[in-house]
């Protein structure tokens, strides 16, 4: 026979004298209405969280402010406080919890000492300011930190007192720390069973042995190792005991990434057509790090224009060359481009390094060789470059998928020198972005891009190297390439030395998931400089579904300016648009 279901337990939850924001803290923070909320709780559930709500409670005024609480939880008309474990109750008919918060205190006395040179504490933290408890901790862990900096790695806290005074409604606060010496940096050393070797180890992280202690050094340290790729977690720990003179070891632990990764890629364009790509990725080729990849794309599958454009790539990645902050690279590109004015197959070669100067500037400086052939109406014709390919990147967004805010700048710069028929001269690129939010919900995003080819030609440059406007990347509602110049000849299209392209977006959160987009493009291309040239402009809506790691994008587009629209172009990838 089954036993009879238990009554649902009443629960009712007052704060007299409490505003919206307390109250909301309080039930936020009481173990009673969790526990109940959680469903099928059973009497000594619900006997347990009472008794524990008593410091959860405590715990949320004294983080409001309120030193002076009154707190009853009644279980069925008795202090729970007041009954035994061992005669905890079988059934519970009602609980009743009433906090009387009290007044709100505020600081009197706020005193920390000693401080390191420069410390600023936060500006809550002062006398007459309300006396939250976060407060006191706040402060505390920047005065901490502060000295940490300064290279005291064992400060503690020697002393602390916060007394509360009820007539006056009060807290003083007085924390004394004991910073300790100056402490160096020892030895770094690894566990975990890495399939790096530990020499590499070593040389990635680039851990400056008798240097003064810096939390930011341990921090460069641990991002070096993630930036690999070849860890799926990376945590650093400090010695709790100091060595001789005052240096201390840290200890790295390294879990690794499956050396292997296969990933696909897919977008669509009314106008573009499909593309489809693939890779394989393999993240410590030779034992020391090394990222090799190797990729192939197929692009414009059922384009409305040009036809099927095949590439296959390699290029591998050494960390830790030279330095802890440099790493080499080379690469190679082979590809068959089939598009409106031309078809072209196209060799590029490449070696160079990739300097991180910090968080947020990379460098990057090599060496390259193109070889094109190029057919269209005017015949077949050789490029043949090579070039020094210079670059910098700045990003400090706060995603590179979807950012909300922050800015983006790349920059590169490659001077090339001809052979053959082939011009001599230099190629400039930047673009740049910014992102600003406009309340909770509201995102504007800019695009800047410009690119001009100076020295040769225009029939003496590499088409690879001459810019196009229109399409998912420069235009949106106008076709894939549809500006270009009619430079080389009459009947001959072909893309300009000069191009500026401009972009607008407003991006709207309407659920959590679900985003909108209106956008504004513009583009413009000149033969060989930024006047005498032609603009096109392209505007429209779009839906973004986010997906966690970043929206699956969906744009429809019209043209609005030039004479290269076709009516509506449709967009479908992965990631915002810029």
């Amino acid at each position: 026979m089954a036993a009879p279901a238990l009554a649902a337990t009443q629960v009712d939850f007052t704060a007299p004298g409490a505003d919206k924001a307390l109250l909301a803290a309080l039930k936020a923070a009481s173990v009673i209405l969790s526990t109940q909320a959680a469903g099928n709780a059973q009497p000594q559930d619900l006997f347990a969280a009472a008794r524990a709500d008593y410091g959860a409670l405590i715990g949320a005024l004294y983080a409001a402010g309120h030193y002076g609480p009154v707190i009853h939880i009644l279980i069925d008309g008795k202090e729970a406080a007041g009954i035994a474990p061992l005669d905890a109750p079988t059934r519970i008919g009602s609980i009743q919890v009433e906090v009387t918060p009290g007044p709100a205190f505020v600081f009197g006395q706020t005193r920390i000492v000693p401080l390191a040179p420069g410390t600023r504490l936060p500006e809550g933290f002062h006398p007459g300011a309300p006396a939250r408890a976060g407060e006191v901790a706040g402060a505390v862990d920047d005065a901490r930190l502060a000295w940490r900096s300064d290279g005291h790695a064992k400060v503690a806290v020697k002393d602390q007192k916060a007394v509360a005074d009820h007539r006056n409604g009060t807290l003083d606060v007085d924390v004394t720390l004991a910073p300790g010496p100056v402490v160096r940096l020892g030895r770094l050393d690894f566990t975990g069973t890495s399939r790096v070797r530990a020499e590499r180890l070593q040389a990635i992280a680039g851990f400056p042995t008798g240097t003064v202690y810096d939390p930011k050094t341990l921090e460069r340290v641990a991002n070096r190792l993630r930036r690999t790729g070849a860890f799926a977690s990376v945590a650093l720990s400090e010695a709790e005991t100091l060595g001789p003179g005052d240096t201390m070891d840290v200890t790295a632990a390294v879990v690794d990434q499956r050396p292997r990764r296969l990933g696909f890629g897919a977008a669509i364009s009314s106008s573009e057509g499909a593309s489809l790509s693939a890779f394989l990725l393999h993240r410590n080729l030779f034992g020391g790090a090394e990222q090799f990849k190797l990729e192939g794309k197929v692009e414009g599958i059922a384009a409305q224009t040009g036809g099927r454009s095949y590439s296959l790539s390699a290029r591998i990645d050494r960390p830790a060359t030279f330095s802890a902050d440099t790493s080499v690279y080379g690469f190679s590109t082979i590809s068959r481009e089939n598009l409106t004015d031309y078809s072209a197959n196209i060799l590029s070669l490449g070696v160079g390094q990739k300097r991180i100067v910090n968080d947020r500037l990379t460098l990057r400086y090599g060496l390259g060789f193109d070889s094109e052939r190029v057919t269209d109406t005017t015949g077949t014709t050789s490029y043949r470059t090579a070039s020094l390919q210079l670059g910098a990147t700045w990003d400090n967004r706060d995603s590179q998928l979807d950012a909300h805010k922050g800015a983006y700048a790349d920059l590169s710069l490659m001077p090339f020198a001809g052979f053959g028929g082939t011009g001599t001269g230099a190629q400039i690129k930047l673009d740049a972005r910014g992102y600003a939010p406009l309340g909770s919900r509201v995102v504007a995003a800019a695009r800047l891009q410009v690119g001009a080819v100076t020295g040769p030609a225009l029939a003496a440059t590499p088409r690879d190297y001459l810019f196009y406007s229109g399409g998912g990347g420069t235009v949106r509602g106008q076709p894939y390439q549809s500006l270009g110049v009619y430079a080389i000849s009459p009947t001959q299209r072909s893309g300009g030395q000069a191009f500026l392209g401009l972009s607008g977006e407003l991006r709207t959160a309407v659920t959590r998931t679900i985003g909108v987009v209106a956008f504004y493009d513009a583009g413009y291309v000149g033969a060989t400089s930024f006047h005498g040239g032609a603009w096109q402009a392209g505007a429209g809506l779009g839906l973004r579904y986010n997906t966690g790691i970043g929206p699956i994008r969906l744009d429809a587009a019209l043209p609005v300016q030039g004479d290269t629209g076709r009516g509506l172009q449709l967009y479908i990838g992965i990631g915002q648009a810029f």
